[in-house]
């Protein structure tokens, strides 16, 4: 999707009704504030409001394609505090962003386990399993990042007492297995079979040449979950190849300092900063490009909704365009995408690697089509 393709009023109010969602409905009811998923500078410093439902604080962080596929949110508790149980059939994956404290999880029939956590650790709530969570510390805050896929859920059923009170157990998620949130895990190429990562910033990667500059990369299931998700890493002085796919990606940066460029096709690159805390959502079809402009290694961590594959099953934002992909090659990203980085290395005092990346990618390049 190039642009947005703005219509007559007239056209739009036939659409009108088709608009709102049974989701948009439910957050605006939830009383808290609703902020822009597509650039949020720091999750740990945006400001959050009282939330009734979990009695901490919170504030809901939409994209433009929320109302159908995936949500965000953001919530705090406070220091010797818990927030309530809660229980909802939409799944729920986690980053704690500071703190430390436990969850307990338990499923209908009253099977239980209980694990800790700090700053960094990231861990899925299993299907329709109550949970809650409790801050370990009598002096600080707890504050936690969470993805969902409840907008597909909530507009599914439009009945948010059935989503939140429906009781039955998905034995295959969840039983009460006593080891469930340890750290074990069975690594299967990318991806790595897991509930519970420790620490994400630290986390061992595999190396993903196929995304350019020798960076590293790890995919996760966590909960046998649907919502995807993956760390990637880049070193100094690097960045990645641009790519484009589906909404609802929210980039979280877990180290490092830089920026991104992100563009609807046939438009100029529009540039965001970030460190450690910001959180990028592209939108749909949008082309966008990671840059390592510090002088420390760079890493994020994305949950998604969806990426359109080829038969094989290799995502397109990992095949290059001379293929039919959405990635573009170094060789054919424009000249401005090599200044602008060279301008932002120099105001840190770091050396370009680009040079020797660039050179190891042209004899494998695919030839352009007609």
């Amino acid at each position: 999707m190039a642009k947005d393709a703005i219509v007559s009023q007239d056209l739009a109010d036939k659409f009108k009704t088709e608009k709102d969602s049974p989701y948009l409905r439910f957050v605006r009811e939830e009383g808290l504030d609703i902020i822009s998923a597509q650039y949020v500078p720091n999750l740990r410093t945006v400001e959050l409001k009282p939330w009734a439902r979990k009695s901490g604080k919170g504030v809901f962080i939409n994209h433009e394609a929320s109302r159908t596929s995936n949500d965000c949110y953001v919530c705090e508790i406070a220091p010797g505090k818990k927030l309530e149980p809660q229980h909802h059939l939409f799944e729920e994956m986690i980053l704690v962003l500071s703190g430390r404290g436990s969850t307990a999880v338990w499923n209908n029939a009253g099977a239980r386990v209980t694990f800790e956590w700090k700053a960094g650790a990231i861990f899925a709530i299993p299907l329709n399993c109550w949970y809650q969570h409790f801050n370990g510390s009598g002096q600080e805050v707890v504050r936690y990042v969470a993805v969902t896929n409840a907008p597909s859920v909530i507009n599914l059923y439009d009945d948010i007492d059935f989503v939140f009170n429906h009781r039955h157990d998905f034995k295959s998620r969840f039983s009460g297995e006593a080891d469930y949130y340890s750290a074990k895990g069975e690594q299967v190429g990318f991806l790595l079979q897991t509930n519970f990562v420790a620490d994400a910033v630290n986390l061992p990667l595999i190396t993903a040449k196929e995304r350019g500059a020798g960076g590293g990369h790890i995919r996760f299931n966590m909960a046998r979950g649907s919502i995807a998700s993956h760390i990637s890493q880049f070193p100094v002085g690097t960045y990645k190849k641009a790519h484009a796919h589906g909404p609802g990606a929210h980039v979280i940066v877990l180290s490092g300092e830089g920026y991104s460029l992100m563009w609807p096709e046939g438009e100029e690159p529009r540039r965001f900063d970030w460190q450690v805390g910001t959180l990028i959502v592209p939108p749909n079809a949008w082309f966008h490009q990671h840059f390592n402009s510090g002088p420390t290694p760079a890493r994020y961590l994305a949950f998604k909704h969806w990426t359109p594959r080829n038969a094989q099953g290799v995502p397109l934002s990992w095949i290059s365009t001379r293929l039919g992909g959405t990635q573009i090659d170094y060789a054919d990203e424009r000249p401005l995408v090599r200044r602008m980085f060279a301008d932002a290395l120099a105001r840190h005092g770091v050396q370009s690697r680009m040079e020797e990346v660039y050179a190891a990618e042209l004899p494998n390049l695919p030839p352009k089509a007609a």
